[in-house]
């Protein structure tokens, strides 16, 4: 028999009820001060990323317990990286990763809307309508805003031959990141990289295939695209060639070294005789590895393992070049690129399973003796590597996600190659498309599709907040004209350039993007609506 939660007792009807255990220990919230607890902790999410929307959005520095610093603007790292405590707090967290994984741009944007969404819900909730009826018309406006998104679209040139659009809508990505100040470079190193892996056929991208490897040192305009694999690895020995043509290479997984018996094994050297037949047994299998890998005709070999100095010594005295401790990830790449086959045995080494590079080389730093090795034109020439260079650690790393977005937005686009126009223009024109179908509507549902309109207005308010523009004043301007000149193009001039027409500027964002922000932010703010009872241990409270 099942045990209950607390004891059984009955009132004088005789009618059975259960008395909870622990109640001192629970704290309980119900009804709309549980929906409202729940409204208030995601506000406090979206205002604190709220300032890090649009192209003059700031940064946020975040220190992790052990002192690692990260400076970013990238909405999904900064809440991944918030030390988050309430429940609803961390589907807003959860939030922005989806949209993050799905797309890749955005994550900021997506918070910030489904934090007006509740604030605008809280409004209704005080005025008496219900939960549910509110979630349901919020529901009916975001379909209604997603047609309206698919009205204003327009179509979008995809081809290798005219990369200009792409490079367009890749800077209007990057405008908002610690890159701004060479973006227009890397914009087009992330449409080369995507262009060059992509297959426009099957409008299909295969990120696995573009590597991001950083640097520190030298300038961010350093940074630029190879075609091939860089290994941030150098020759195993200094005395051997730094520039290798036509290579075959041996990919091996197993290491450098005489077998041992898999099990725990002693070893009694009793004499100087028998140390040195065990020395030359080593030396003979050394030698017997390294004759195995040259007669497949390899001319590099690259280890998954390391190898002692002596194993070192015979392969420079053999003359076959070799890298050892290279990580599994970059094996595989350099497989991919090289066409050849990863090898785990001596004994299956064959000259078929061979890689072909036309050229590898040693790249070298500065005056630090920091080098890295480059294989390049090879066999599949699809698979490329961004090598990101900055002043330190934390400029890499931003500039890492920073093309990782752009890499994204690209991709998106040659999926689905339909775009809006930036700079909160389609939010506006949403908004507007809105507030005109609440009119229709004769039931309760039309205050929740107002509401939703003025909370897609957050979006537009935000960016002319953080780029020093009075607020409601260049909204209030912005609508009139949107509706006077019937144009879906017009949107915060962020850049202060006096223009407000998105087209001119070339602020693009995809049309998939757009979508999902308003579907995924309804979604969790219905889930919230939702939810109207919560237990927690009474200890647990806060943020």
């Amino acid at each position: 028999m099942m045990s209950l939660p607390g004891s059984i007792a009955f009132d004088e009807y005789g009618r059975p009820f259960i008395i909870l255990r622990d109640q001192e220990n629970q704290m309980r919230l119900t009804g709309n001060e549980a929906i409202k607890s729940h409204i208030l902790a995601a506000k406090q999410i979206a205002a604190t990323i709220r300032t890090s929307l649009g192209p003059k959005g700031l940064d946020k520095m975040m220190v992790s317990g052990d002192g690692e610093v990260t400076v970013t603007n990238d909405g999904a790292t900064i809440l991944k990286l918030m030390d988050v405590d309430h429940e609803i707090a961390k589907l807003m967290v959860q939030l922005s990763q989806s949209q993050d994984d799905e797309i890749g741009d955005g994550t900021t944007g997506v918070v910030v809307l489904a934090g007006a969404l509740l604030e605008q819900a809280e409004s209704l909730l005080d005025r008496g309508i219900h939960p549910i009826r509110i979630a349901d018309g919020f529901e009916l406006a975001a379909q209604c805003a997603s047609k309206h998104l698919d009205s204003i679209a327009e179509p979008f040139p995809i081809s290798r031959d005219n990369k200009e659009p792409l490079i367009e809508v890749a800077m209007t990505t990057l405008g908002s990141k610690i890159v701004n100040k060479c973006h227009r470079q890397m914009a087009e190193i992330a449409v080369d990289a995507v262009l060059t892996v992509a297959d426009l056929d099957k409008k299909d991208v295969n990120f696995e295939l573009i590597k991001l490897e950083c640097k520190v040192g030298g300038r961010m305009e350093d940074t630029c695209l190879v075609k091939g694999v860089v290994v941030d690895k150098t020759m195993s020995h200094s005395q051997m060639p730094k520039t290798l043509r036509d290579v075959k290479l041996a990919i091996l997984t197993c290491p450098f070294e005489p077998p041992k018996p898999k099990t725990k094994h002693k070893l009694d050297v009793t004499s100087a005789e028998d140390y040195r037949k065990l020395r030359e047994y080593e030396q003979e299998k050394f030698l017997q590895m390294v004759k195995q890998v040259k007669d497949a005709g390899a001319t590099l070999a690259i280890c998954q393992w390391g190898f002692d100095d002596e194993a070192n010594h015979l392969l420079l005295q053999q003359e076959l070049p070799a890298v050892r401790w290279v990580g599994g990830p970059e094996i595989e790449l350099i497989a991919i690129a090289t066409g050849g086959r990863i090898v785990p045995r001596f004994e299956e080494l064959t000259p078929d399973k061979l890689g072909h590079a036309g050229l590898v080389r040693e790249l070298s730093f500065g005056t630090t003796k920091d080098k890295m090795l480059v294989i390049e034109e090879c066999l599949n020439t699809r698979a490329v590597t961004i090598l990101i260079r900055g002043g330190n650690q934390m400029v890499t790393a931003e500039a890492k996600r920073s093309i990782h977005d752009a890499l994204c937005v690209v991709r998106s686009l040659i999926q689905d190659s339909r775009i809006v126009y930036g700079g909160g223009a389609a939010e506006i024109s949403c908004s507007l498309a809105v507030a005109r179908e609440a009119d229709q509507l004769s039931t309760l549902e039309q205050y929740a599709f107002r509401s939703f309109s003025v909370a897609l207005e957050s979006i537009p308010l935000a960016l002319a907040e953080n780029s020093g523009l009075l607020s409601i004043e260049t909204l209030s301007e912005l609508k009139s004209r949107q509706v006077a000149e019937n144009s879906a193009t017009l949107g915060v001039d962020c850049m202060l350039t006096g223009n407000s027409d998105m087209k001119e500027h070339h602020v693009i964002e995809s049309l998939h993007s757009k979508k999902q922000q308003i579907i995924l932010a309804t979604q969790l703010v219905k889930m919230i609506l939702k939810i109207d009872d919560v237990r927690t241990p009474a200890d647990k409270n806060g943020i």
